[in-house]
């Protein structure tokens, strides 16, 4: 039987004879089931076409969004197709779909062409008129669906018709100092995902899905403007009311942001360095702090061109939910490295820009690009850039930055699609003299591909100091300032400048006198920098000769270089989830082996501990396939999650004892202990396994990250060889504070008394049996952190190796019993705020002497364990 022509189906496709009212499938299953049958009973399909169906949604996702899905097909199924049609399953109480997500209209796609185009094309522009779908939702008239569908200006109709609410409404003007930017509205999303009904918001004529990130950013609210929200379906008006107070909820700390951000930009301006002349410069936002001076350079940025290729529409959608997929991996693994590195909060901003990769107005534009004939990348490309250029031109920086951070995110799955997107605009820079990097704005990967060596400088006409080229820049400490202005792109090449990013200035063509005072601070400021890194491999003992061992946490064997370097005397977390993240499946025993053998080949003699697999919380490996948790946090995550699963417990343990075998001084770490049964079962696993393999016995010890472990740590040094302390959990679960929500996180702070009391309750318990306690937290990584860990009696201090030298030179110029009596103050205070300002206590930095600075071992002696 031939194919219906295009030209016909769209009249016949949706006949009401294929549409079905009330329906109430309790489950995904049924409602593709349901629908299958009507095509069955059509005579559009032959039955085997259902359980193609079915096994469509094990290989890719077929909702679309705003209450719809599309299931269909295998493409090598489509033989099953006697006839091209769509039929339709109103379910009015909704069925879960996707990830929380429910459909209330079911469309099932027969094709064996391309002749459904016609109707998906007007499903998608259906999606667009969110004031329409209430009430197909709950018609009781299958011609008003058959309508909606056959309209062939559905798309063109909804962008021209004036905006309207939904039945029940709420009126709020918004308070948020910076206008609605990605944080709040990733946390307006959550709010709106757990109220599971048709909810907007509308700002004048225009109207956004509260679902959808881009639709919510190309508002443009700003601070002031009054919206309207408006909710439908059954307890609209209860629905609505939670939304509101959600929204409200993030005003408070909002605002406080708002005030601190201005407060810290005060003293920066105040306390910054200024040049002599007095000359005006060209004033932005500080990005990242430093003071350097060179000659300014253009970046183009030019954006690489995408070859169009175009395939079967199915496989096309498949091609860019894989790319979506696969960079949702890695985007995991950059949130968890830059939450370990600079903070919950600055991570929070790279959670957000993730979120986009499931923005259903995204993927519904990309899509309706591949159903009209676009290859995947290009479909995605064009609708990236679309939605790119829409976000830099509204009048809000913040907003802008979302711009090149969407640039970003979209180039990332470009590259995962097609190689040539990869491509790097900044890797071509003449290398010479020292240079000011000029740009609209940089993505995170170019910015993270400029080599310091040559570029002295970052300053972009916009984006912002929450984007992650700014983050990126503090963290290479390379001083930058960002939204500049426009004037900045007319600067002439070539031109001398002195860049400030601590107060957001560039001064241009200054005076010679001017070039000159700022080369002496920044000599200066180098001098105090270079003695801690020219003795950075001393070991850290202090003036009356106690000694801490300073190790680094890394994650592969090609860190261990870079980390010895710094001056790490051993590794204290070899961070093994990163073997697991970036990647469709998960790595087998022999591929661990290799690569826990490398690490130690790479210490040599130095003491390795390597924590086992630590998923769940804010690390989720979508391949794992774990079940999801209300509260992640509080779940099955750890040493729990190992216990339930031998397949990835077993083999990581052979892995380990193989390479132990072969030599070197490495341990074993298990996170997330909360009680002695745990360790007791684990070392008994463990110990069974060493056996088989005829391996040597190795330290088994133990993460505290709990106050319950904290607290029983006396009767766990029982069972554990030796403790390390994750002050960054510790902190969040003795203080009941989600270190992912940005209005705590602030507040979240490990110098808090109730968690260093803590902490002087593991070393008194980890004593009792002669124990080695270390710290492989933030709070090691924080100089004054530091001393006041040491002055508790920790022995170890492990942290990224670029925050070593600081703390191995703050550590030497303190005496052990200053570190003590410190300690002893911070656990007397009431506040983290009190402990902080007992820093000033602290001795200052100073030239190394002899005296101060003689190393009692060896740089290259590695530390020991007492276990």
């Amino acid at each position: 039987m031939p194919a219906i022509p295009d030209s016909t189906l769209a009249a016949t496709a949706v006949e009401e004879a294929l549409i079905r009212l009330n329906a109430a499938p309790r489950n995904r299953e049924e409602a593709i089931r349901a629908v299958g049958q009507i095509l069955v009973e059509a005579g559009a399909v032959e039955p085997p076409y259902i359980e193609s169906m079915l096994r469509r949604e094990t290989q890719a996702d077929t909702w679309l969004g705003s209450g719809i899905a599309i299931p269909h097909g295998m493409i090598e199924d489509k033989h099953y197709v006697r006839a091209d049609k769509v039929a339709v399953l109103q379910v009015p109480q909704g069925v879960e779909w996707s990830q929380g997500e429910t459909a209330y209209l079911v469309f099932g796609i027969a094709a064996r062409g391309d002749g459904h185009l016609a109707v998906l094309r007007r499903l998608t522009g259906l999606l667009q008129q969110p004031q329409k779908l209430p009430e197909l939702f709950t018609t009781h008239d299958p011609a008003a669906i058959g309508a909606a569908l056959s309209d062939p200006a559905g798309e063109a109709a909804a962008a021209e018709a004036p905006a309207h609410d939904l039945a029940e409404i709420a009126l709020w003007r918004l308070d948020y100092p910076n206008g609605l930017h990605a944080r709040p509205a990733s946390l307006w999303i959550e709010a709106a995902k757990q109220a599971d009904a048709p909810l907007q918001v509308r700002l004048g004529n225009q109207v956004s899905d509260i679902k959808s990130l881009i639709s919510l950013l190309q508002l443009g609210a700003k601070c002031g403007d009054e919206l309207s929200f408006s909710a439908g379906g059954e307890q609209a008006a209860q629905k609505l009311a939670a939304l509101i107070k959600a929204v409200k909820a993030l005003s408070a700390g909002e605002k406080q942001q708002a005030h601190q951000a201005a407060e810290q930009q005060a003293k920066s301006l105040a306390k910054s360095w200024q040049p002599p002349s007095g000359q005006a410069p060209i004033i932005g936002v500080p990005a990242a702090p430093g003071l350097s001076v060179g000659i300014i350079y253009h970046s183009a940025g030019a954006e690489p061109e995408i070859e169009d290729r175009p395939l079967p529409p199915a496989q096309s959608g498949l091609l860019l939910q894989q790319a979506l997929e696969k960079t949702r991996q890695q985007m995991q693994a950059v949130i968890d490295d830059i939450t370990r590195r600079l903070g919950r909060q600055e991570a929070g901003i790279f959670k957000a820009q993730a979120d986009l990769l499931n923005d259903d107005e995204l993927i519904t534009k990309a899509c309706r690009l591949i159903l009209a004939g676009r290859g995947a990348a290009r479909a995605w490309a064009i609708t990236v850039r679309e939605a790119a250029d829409r976000l830099a031109g509204m009048d809000n920086p913040i907003l802008a930055g979302r711009a090149t951070d969407l640039r970003d995110i979209g180039k990332r799955v470009l590259a995962n699609m097609a190689p040539a997107a990869a491509a790097n605009p900044v890797a071509a820079l003449p290398k010479g003299e020292k240079l000011i990097i000029v740009a609209e704005d940089l993505s995170p990967s170019d910015t993270a591909a400029l080599d310091t060596a040559y570029i002295c400088g970052l300053a972009t006409i916009a984006g912002g100091p929450s984007s992650h080229s700014a983050i990126l820049a503090r963290t290479i400490g390379l001083p930058a300032i960002a939204a500049a202005g426009k004037n900045l792109a007319e600067v002439p090449a070539g031109t001398k400048a002195i860049l400030n990013g601590d107060s957001g200035a560039l001064w241009l063509d200054p005076a010679e006198e001017d070039i000159a005072a700022a080369r002496a601070e920044i000599a200066r400021i180098k001098a105090g920098q270079q003695r801690q890194a020219e003795s950075r491999r001393l070991p850290a003992t202090t003036p009356d000769g106690h000694n801490i061992i300073i190790a680094a946490n890394i994650n592969r064997p090609d860190q261990a270089a870079f980390a010895l370097d710094q001056g790490a005397e051993a590794v204290g977390l070899m961070r093994t989830e990163f073997l697991f993240l970036e990647r469709d499946s998960a790595p087998d025993e022999e591929e661990q082996y290799h690569i826990y053998r490398a690490m130690l080949s790479a210490l040599g003699s130095r003491p390795l501990i390597i924590r086992a697999l630590d998923i769940g919380g804010d690390k989720q490996v979508a391949y794992l396939n774990l079940p999801r948790e209300d509260n992640p946090f509080l779940g099955r995550r750890g040493a729990r999650l190992l216990l339930h699963r031998p397949d990835l417990l077993y083999p990581q343990l052979r892995a380990i004892y193989r390479a132990a075998a072969g030599g070197g001084a490495v341990s074993i770490m298990f996170p997330m202990i909360t009680m002695a049964e745990e360790i007791i079962r684990l070392k008994d696993i463990s110990e069974t396994i060493r056996q088989s393999l005829n391996a040597p016995p190795v330290p088994l010890g133990i993460m505290v990250e709990v106050p319950a472990a904290a607290i029983e740590a006396d009767k766990l040094a029982a069972y554990a060889d030796f403790f390390s302390i994750g002050t960054n959990d510790l902190t969040q679960y003795t203080l009941a504070m989600d270190r992912q929500n940005p209005d705590l996180a602030a507040k979240a702070d490990s110098l808090h008394p109730a968690v260093l009391r803590l902490i002087k309750r593991i070393v008194a318990g980890a004593r009792r049996y002669r124990r080695f306690v270390g710290v492989c937290g933030g709070l090691a990584a924080d100089p004054f952190g530091a001393v006041l860990l040491a002055g508790l009696g920790v022995d170890e201090l492990s942290m990224t190796p670029r925050d070593i030298a600081a703390v191995k030179a703050q550590i030497r110029r303190t005496p052990l019993g200053l570190m003590r009596d410190l300690a002893r103050q911070a656990c007397l205070r009431s506040s983290a705020a009190e402990v902080r300002a007992l820093d000033k206590g602290l001795p200052a930095d100073k030239p190394a002497t002899a005296e101060t600075a003689a190393p009692a071992t060896q740089p290259d002696e590695p530390g020991g364990k007492e276990v």
